[in-house]
């Protein structure tokens, strides 16, 4: 009577026999044990990485998405066309969950009272000047405050950089009979990392439809040209921004927004550090 030990050696010693080595290793990668075990030490070694939670500088406030609200239900919660302005809702707010930049990192109060006494320093050189220069045409009066300006910026900016207050956005103004729409197409995008760091519109202030609603995209750092760009090429690709359109979008700083420096500011300096017709056309600005 053979044993159990003895038919196991017959089937080793046929295995041993019939066994070929190129057609083992062309078959192992696709059998399924095989790809089952890759894939469990796949996802063990993401999963030993630690997730970043996501982020929402909106949480909790009534006028913003929340992390538990599909897009679809915010935006029928609050639609901008129909949606009054008030103190709760003096904007409707989306964040990008997934943004890596924090309102905290940002130093507003250290660079607001920096950049006051820049503006300020300027306003007495800008007096000095035209006083003294009462008799001389305005062309040269402007030829001379010209590079004080240029310089003023700059310092303002990289003021900005140094503070973190780098924060800025490209502006939409849609019709309001449009506004919906192309806010739910923002909306979308920013929550799929698709855009920038997070987007806001304006809602109904009563005036209808006679004047054009706001739309601001935002990005974490005016400075990233790179990414400024992105942002600007994915709204053209949505069809919110049409290359063709001499008016095109303009992108400010927050931190200027901050200083009042919008059109027509005392200083003289431009409310817009970026025009989409010269980024798209391969300028600054």
């Amino acid at each position: 009577m053979r044993s159990d030990s003895d038919d196991c050696a017959k089937l080793e010693e046929k295995g041993a026999r019939n066994f070929d080595p190129a057609t083992y290793w062309a078959i192992h990668p696709h059998q399924l044990h095989v790809i089952a075990t890759a894939s469990r030490e796949k996802s063990a070694a993401y999963s030993s990485f630690p997730s970043k939670p996501l982020y929402n500088p909106y949480e909790g406030h009534i006028s913003g998405r929340q992390l538990n609200e599909s897009v679809e239900d915010f935006l029928k919660r609050l639609p901008p066309l129909t949606t009054t302005v008030s103190h709760q809702h003096p904007w409707i707010y989306i964040a990008n969950p997934h943004a890596s930049s924090r309102p905290t990192d940002c130093d507003t109060a250290g660079f607001m009272n920096v950049a006051e006494a820049l503006l300020e320093d300027f306003m007495k050189q800008k007096d000095a000047i035209e006083k003294a220069m009462t008799e001389k045409a305005k062309g040269s009066i402007t030829k001379k405050l010209t590079p004080l300006r240029k310089a003023l910026e700059q310092k303002l900016l990289a003021l900005a950089k140094e503070h973190h207050f780098t924060s800025g956005k490209w502006m939409l103004f849609p019709s309001a009979d449009d506004v919906n729409r192309q806010w739910a197409i923002v909306a979308e995008a920013t929550v799929n990392r698709e855009l920038g760091t997070a987007a806001k519109v304006a809602p109904d202030d009563g005036k209808g439809d006679r004047v054009p609603r706001l739309i601001c995209v935002y990005t974490k750092d005016f400075s990233d040209m790179e990414d400024v760009q992105r942002v600007l090429d994915r709204l053209v690709e949505m069809g919110l921004v049409k290359k063709a359109d001499q008016r095109g979008i303009y992108y400010k700083a927050d931190a200027f927004m901050e200083l009042g420096i919008n059109s027509g500011n005392e200083w003289g300096l431009k409310a817009s550090l970026y025009a989409s017709k010269d980024v798209l056309g391969g300028g600054k600005k």
